[in-house]
């Protein structure tokens, strides 16, 4: 069989780069696969080593997917039960973000982070657009990044059109491999073009009715870095539910409630909200761990354990 990674997913054809020649070979796939315990909408990701065999000419079969040493995976937009993998074997990810056009959506930060942590992928927050920031953007901007470079995320401000923070973000990206996503609408193309001109990814503007952003990546691709590396490209996500979870793992993946837990009189099992001589809610008190982490903590805490709490009573 013939090794390659894969480079670009288009749903039902992947698109693999041989390991022996860097020809493309354009691939399918046969038979279900599963994440756990959960199904795959999508059984192989960009990123993903698999083996194949070519059929006729040009096509191939993939045959087997090598073991990943990481992936990051959402819960499937269309399907709540399933997963979507968005990219596997990567070094990093970088979150884009924006404060202004369109406004800040800190909920969201956390939310992408909680794909993050479970696998112990480094992730840098880059908040775009900083050219059209005043005083009170950068005030916000400060504390974000004080918020987030305490837990141990790195936090940087850039501009696409005036060039600030592109040299320190394509040092970041040097000789990695690197997962680019963000919400629709906060530049992540533009700035990826800045950097790879080459690259010439589809860039969109904002919603005038909205005010949000609009797709513009398609699907997911791996692109090579003319500097060294690889990024590969998603599209903008609107939403992240967490369906997948359970109560107790949103818990553990919020990685400053995790530090302090074996502090907590209840220890790992402790869920952070209203337990006696919890450390968590002590931290929040003394300002130790963000008051705006924790509120998007038990927002998403809310969530999981409503829809664990139907999907336990409903009726067949």
């Amino acid at each position: 069989m013939i090794h390659g990674t894969v480079i670009k997913s288009t749903g039902s054809w992947y698109n693999v780069r041989r390991t022996d020649t860097n020809e493309v070979v354009k691939c399918r796939i046969v038979g279900k696969f599963r994440l756990g315990d959960s199904t795959l909408t999508n059984p192989v990701a960009v990123g993903d080593h698999v083996q194949f065999d070519l059929e006729g000419a040009s096509n191939g079969m993939i045959k087997h997917i090598e073991l990943r040493t990481n992936y990051v995976a959402r819960q499937s937009p269309r399907r709540k039960h399933d997963i979507h993998l968005l990219a596997a074997n990567v070094d990093q990810v970088v979150l884009f973000a924006t404060i202004v056009e369109p406004s800040l959506k800190v909920g969201f930060i956390d939310r992408y982070l909680l794909m993050t942590e479970p696998q112990e992928i480094p992730a840098v927050l880059i908040f775009n657009k900083s050219d059209l920031w005043g005083e009170g953007e950068w005030a916000i901007f400060a504390d974000m990044k004080a918020v987030y470079e305490k837990i141990g995320y790195q936090v940087v401000a850039v501009s696409a059109t005036e060039g600030g923070g592109l040299a320190e973000l394509k040092n970041i990206l040097l000789e990695k491999t690197t997962l680019v996503s963000g919400q629709s609408g906060v530049g992540k193309s533009t700035v990826v073009n800045a950097l790879q001109p080459q690259l010439d990814l589809r860039t969109g503007d904002i919603s005038d009715y909205s005010g949000k952003g609009q797709h513009t990546t398609t699907f997911a691709e791996m692109h090579p870095l003319d500097f060294g590396g690889y990024l590969i490209d998603t599209p903008g996500i609107k939403m992240l539910s967490f369906n997948n979870l359970e109560p107790i793992q949103v818990a553990q993946n919020f990685r400053e409630f995790f530090k302090l837990s074996p502090l907590c009189r209840f220890g790992g099992s402790c869920m952070h909200r209203n337990e006696p001589n919890c450390a968590v809610l002590a931290a929040v008190e003394t300002g130790e761990v963000s008051a705006l982490r924790y509120h998007n903590y038990l927002q998403i805490l809310s969530e999981v354990e409503d829809v664990n709490y139907w999907e336990r009573h409903r009726e067949f």
